[in-house]
């Protein structure tokens, strides 16, 4: 969003240059003022981001002005214009809340650098005034999205959540599977009755049979007591089966049954108990290829597969990579104690370039870490795991042995074209001192073409 900039001065020449300069600079329109009536009867219709106030108005006293838009507490950058007989005022204006101010004439050279300085500020502002909101409205469980893909999906959820269909979820580890299965829940006619997950590649094949479907007293050795399955346990509620794909072929046939006849035997027992179950199935895995191999059973694939959600990689939703990081900076702030206020530039390219394997939960694992690490107020390249700044050497000609110096030099060259000869951001990503990179692209001759 364009930042929004009025000039309050009753100087018509002052006012018809500064226009020009930032408009052709910044391609930002103005709003000018020449009295301080016809100023804040505008204010009362629209919101200001920057404002160049003249303190000698011929209505209003300047000051006035300030103190006016002080005590409203807008949130608008102002900076002071005066000749140098005013300087003192300036200075007293400063000190009331306004940013800096410029003497008459002002240079072309010093606009700039003001206007642009302030557009940065600006910028930041809303952005973190953006983000806030982002984390504000938050949809349950904490599911923060805004790239078209996941808001698709979060549209779907509410539409099917009420429905009682069994959902399949499908994506990789850490991509937020279990959370979507649980704002399913939670928007259903269910959301009062319990939701019971289990991770079906976490046991053997007997242990989540007994976990599923309970037991009856003396049902086995050792069983000196009835215990409930986590199906009978889901009763009037929703049952998350997690890495469904990792099920023994002998469960998905009793699963399959369950789902047919919505009912269950405990082991060791004859007696059937009803059941009023929704599932919710996920995998990291490809269903269908699965079926192919005869690895799952193609009956229960269709029955699970009513309404399929498939979760984007984090990598495929970089839209969604700062609202998490400051969602996750604000929770950890909160639980260490800390005030981390931004993300360094640095730090944040590097972020914005690395992979995620891991996907959300990598993310929160690496921000957990760094506000943990972080002494200041902001994280920095430095407090993020040295792996994420390492270029994968694998992809160096594998079929050649090459010294550990020309190691050296192709690994800082790609880093180098990577960061399109930043050196800064090239520097923190090798975690070396910007004078030994320095000194590396002159031993190597790594000069950009």
């Amino acid at each position: 969003m364009l930042p929004k900039i009025a000039i309050l001065d009753d100087d018509k020449i002052f006012c018809k240059r500064v226009t020009k300069i930032i408009q052709s600079k910044f391609s930002i329109q103005t709003d000018v003022f020449y009295n301080g009536a016809d100023f804040l009867a505008k204010l009362e219709k629209r919101d200001y981001d920057l404002l160049f106030l003249d303190l000698g108005l011929p209505d209003i006293n300047g000051f006035k002005i300030l103190e006016y838009l002080t005590r409203l507490q807008k949130s608008i950058e102002i900076v002071i214009v005066t000749g140098d007989s005013t300087i003192d005022n300036a200075v007293k204006a400063i000190k009331q809340g306004a940013c800096d101010y410029l003497v008459k004439p002002v240079s072309k050279n010093r606009l700039e650098l003001t206007v642009g300085s302030l557009l940065e500020k600006i910028k930041l502002k809303q952005e973190n005034a953006f983000l806030k909101q982002i984390v504000a409205n938050k949809s349950q469980n904490n599911f923060i999205a805004t790239c078209p893909k996941m808001v698709e999906i979060l549209d779907m959820v509410k539409k099917i959540a009420p429905l009682n269909c069994n959902v399949l979820l499908q994506g990789e580890t850490g991509t937020g599977k279990e959370m979507i299965a649980h704002m399913i829940h939670e928007l259903s006619t269910r959301e009062k009755g319990p939701f019971v997950a289990i991770n079906c590649g976490a046991f053997t094949e007997d242990l989540i049979a007994n976990e599923l479907f309970g037991h009856d007293k003396e049902a086995f050795t050792g069983a000196s007591s009835s215990k409930k399955g986590l199906l009978e346990a889901a009763h009037k509620g929703t049952v998350f089966l997690d890495e469904i794909g990792d099920m023994p072929l002998k469960l998905q046939v009793k699963l399959l049954k369950v789902i047919e006849e919505r009912r269950i035997y405990r082991l060791g027992s004859t007696k059937p108990i009803d059941l009023d179950i929704r599932i919710i199935a996920a995998t990291n895995k490809d269903l269908r290829k699965l079926v192919e191999d005869n690895r799952f059973r193609e009956d229960l694939f269709f029955r699970l597969n009513v309404v399929t959600l498939h979760l984007p990689r984090l990598s495929e939703r970089k839209e969604d990579l700062k609202p998490l990081i400051f969602h996750f900076i604000t929770k950890y702030n909160t639980k260490f104690g800390k005030n981390i206020k931004r993300l360094s530039e640095e730090a944040y390219t590097i972020l914005l370039n690395y992979d995620f394997p891991g996907n959300v939960r990598e993310l929160e694992n690496i921000i957990q870490r760094a506000v943990a690490l972080a002494d200041g107020d902001e994280i920095k390249a430095k407090h993020l795991p040295s792996d994420l700044t390492l270029v994968n050497l694998d992809k160096i000609d594998s079929d050649v042995l090459l010294s550990l110096e020309e190691v050296e030099k192709k690994h800082i060259k790609k880093v180098l074209e990577f960061t399109g000869y930043d050196k800064k951001t090239a520097a923190a990503i090798l975690g070396l001192p910007k004078t030994t990179l320095w000194r590396r692209i002159k031993k190597f001759n790594l000069k950009s073409s």
